[in-house]
């Protein structure tokens, strides 16, 4: 193949030209350089070549002797190297050529060194150099091609992740949606349950309200009546309420009128066989009648047609007393005028048969009187020295009211703040008393022992003091005696068993203060004159209104309490006089003896059982006495206590029996069981409330 080599040949001798030299770069129209500056420079090859030497010729090679016919393999071997030319000799030939900052002292040095290196035809690169560039383009379009499809893919994986996640996004919305439905569904339910069920109550509700108006409007309608029948009624009774009183006052009137008869009938005291007592006794128990059904009947309203009938009955047994009266002193009177005339004769005959008379006389009169003291009529006056002791103690009130005079008429606004305080620092310790534990007992009386001495105390807040005033002392005491007094009358009246803290209480200030106790005596004596005992005389002249007052009633407006109000107030501050009489504070000295001892109690009850008594009045007032205070005297005197009860029961309820009204026997008969009681067991029992040692303890 001597054609193959000749075309190696020259090759060489047109690589070793100056055109050969030239630099070959196949973007220089991209570059826009000059073509004349290209041509003046070094020939090269592309970076390509020694890749298209290494794998493009060797396929040409391979093709069979045949192809070298056709017309497209002649240029096609013209480039092919000879056999016995190596590859590597070949990608160097060509890299050395193709590079043109090479000089060219060094390109002729290899040229010298390897003169085997044949140089490519020029036609024969532009053919390299367009296969190359034909291959870059495909592999750039294949590389688009397979980045675009990949892209594609990566597009058709995210638009089915995105459709996937957001179908599983509606099905997770839907299936909240359809839970939240149901929940909706059932509290739905729940509701409209609550509601019908509520609906049913409330209907319920109605139609039980509606009943129940019904009934209540029949009620409304009946009581409506009721009371009208009863306002008729209470008309009606309250005329023939008014019709009766006027004629009990009429009828009281004339008793009073005979009473004074009876008293007028005095003058004939000297006449013989004539009890002028017994009938003036009587007289007053008749007057003492009457007066108590106008009494009881003002206190209840209006007097009943029982009250005017047992008053009609004790005016015409007044009558009768007075009728039997005037015989008896008729009868009397003609005695002794026809005993004169025997004795005149007798005297004309003889004096001796005149003395024998006269001695007959004496005796007969002796022996008349004391069956006349033995039957007699029970004292209705006190005693004169109990009289006298009412009346220290009213002068000592008295004297105790001027003390404080100036301090409560005063105008000063200091003066009547110093006032207010005194007195709720008296009162509220006071009122504070009840059945409580016996510490807190001992607070109330340490702070009134200190208040009374002197000693400032707090109350409401402030620091008050009787020292303030020179006559804050005097004024303390006489309101702090008036609220014992009161707790009696209000506190103990309605719960007996406060009688004892009170009483203990009570009786330490009086210990420790005696003018307290004095007092205490004076205000209890003035609002139940029973306690001293003290039973007020009706005089000529006086209002009756005055005259109950004197008695113990609360008269406003012209207006008198009720009988059972009265009553139960009398009854408290019995109640809390026979408390004091046996309790002693038990902090206080033991050596020295009670202020108002037992001694006292047993004084009061021998007077009122030698005084006449009265209706309703007398029994309560010893049922409540001996009820509190019985176990005390029981122990004190023994058998003569003992025979006061005797004495009670035998002698004394027939004559309370005698004065009290078939409408008043409550009280009467109350006494009367409690005492049988007593007498049965032979026991009076501890009244109940009684402060024993454990109360003091607590």
């Amino acid at each position: 193949m001597p054609s193959e080599g000749r075309c190696w040949e020259t090759l060489q001798a047109l690589r070793s030209s100056d055109k050969g030299r030239l630099c070959y770069d196949r973007d220089w129209l991209l570059r826009g350089e000059d073509v004349l500056e290209e041509c003046m420079s070094l020939p090269k090859l592309s970076p390509y070549s020694g890749w298209v030497v290494d794998h493009v010729l060797p396929h040409t090679q391979e093709n069979p002797p045949g192809s070298e016919t056709s017309p497209t393999s002649g240029p096609a071997s013209a480039l092919d190297p000879p056999p016995s030319v190596s590859r590597s000799s070949v990608r160097s030939s060509a890299f050395s050529s193709a590079s043109p900052t090479t000089p060219e002292g060094v390109q002729d040095k290899p040229e010298s060194q390897h003169p085997e290196c044949i140089a490519l035809q020029s036609s024969r690169g532009i053919q390299v150099e367009g296969c190359i560039r034909m291959y870059e383009q495909v592999h750039r379009m294949k590389g688009a091609e397979g980045l675009r499809q990949w892209q594609e893919e990566q597009e058709r994986r995210v638009r089915a992740l995105s459709e996937m996640a957001c179908e599983q996004l509606k099905r997770f919305d839907e299936r909240k949606e359809l839970k939240q439905h149901k929940e909706f569904q059932d509290l739905r339910e729940v509701i409209e349950k609550s509601a019908r069920e509520a609906l049913g109550h409330q209907e319920k509700l109605k139609a039980e309200h509606r009943h129940r108006a019904k009934i209540l409007n029949l009620k409304l309608r009946e009581a409506e009546q009721q009371r009208l029948r009863q306002v008729e009624q209470e008309r009606l009774w309250r005329e023939e309420g008014q019709v009766r009183l006027r004629s009990l006052y009429s009828l009281q009137e004339e008793v009073l009128q005979l009473s004074q008869q009876l008293d007028a009938s005095d003058q004939h005291r000297d006449l013989p066989n004539v009890d002028l007592a017994a009938f003036r006794t009587r007289g007053n128990q008749l007057c003492s009648l009457v007066s108590g059904i106008i009494r009881a009947s003002s206190e209840s309203g209006y007097p009943t047609a029982e009250n005017q009938a047992e008053a009609e009955q004790a005016l015409q047994e007044m009558r009768d007393l007075l009728v039997n009266l005037g015989q008896e002193i008729t009868r009397a009177c003609e005695d002794k005028k026809q005993q004169e005339e025997k004795e005149a004769q007798a005297r004309l005959q003889e004096s001796q048969m005149h003395q024998g008379q006269e001695a007959h006389k004496e005796s007969a009169a002796s022996s008349q009187g004391p069956r006349d003291k033995q039957h007699g009529a029970l004292q209705v006056k006190v005693q004169d020295s109990t009289i006298q002791w009412y009346q220290q103690l009213q002068e000592v009130s008295s004297q105790c009211v001027r003390a404080f005079e100036g301090l409560t008429s005063s105008k000063d606004i200091q003066a009547k703040k110093i006032k207010m305080d005194l007195q709720k620092a008296a009162t509220i310790p006071v009122s504070q008393i009840s059945t409580i534990a016996g510490s807190k007992l001992k607070e109330i009386f340490d702070k009134i022992h200190s208040l009374l001495s002197g000693k400032p105390v707090q109350s409401g807040g402030r620091s008050v003091s009787v020292t303030l005033n020179p006559q804050g002392l005097d004024f303390v005491q006489y309101k702090l005696a008036e609220k014992f007094v009161k707790q009696g009358e209000e506190e103990v009246a309605s719960h007996h068993e406060a009688a004892f803290p009170i009483a203990v209480v009570a009786s330490g200030i009086w210990e420790l203060h005696p003018r307290v106790g004095d007092l205490i005596l004076a205000h209890l004596h003035r609002k139940c004159p029973y306690s001293v005992p003290f039973y007020p005389a009706f005089k000529e002249g006086m209002a009756l209104e005055d005259y109950q007052r004197m008695l113990g009633y609360q008269v406003k407006d012209s207006k008198v309490e009720q009988q059972d109000t009265f009553l139960k107030r009398m009854s408290g501050m019995i109640r809390l006089y026979a408390a004091i009489i046996q309790l002693r504070w038990p902090y206080g000295n033991r050596q020295e003896t009670h202020p108002h001892g037992l001694n006292h109690g047993w004084r009061w009850l021998a007077q009122i059982l030698n005084m006449e008594p009265l209706s309703d009045v007398t029994a309560t007032l010893l049922f409540d006495f001996l009820e509190v205070c019985g176990n005390a005297l029981m122990k004190q005197y023994q058998l003569q206590f003992w025979k006061m009860i005797l004495l009670i029961k035998e002698e004394y309820f027939p004559r309370i029996e005698a004065i009290t009204s078939s409408g008043q026997m409550g009280s009467f008969i109350r006494l009367q069981q409690f005492l049988e009681k007593c007498l049965q067991r032979r026991e009076i029992p501890v009244p109940k409330g009684f402060l024993t040692s454990s109360f003091w303890r607590s």
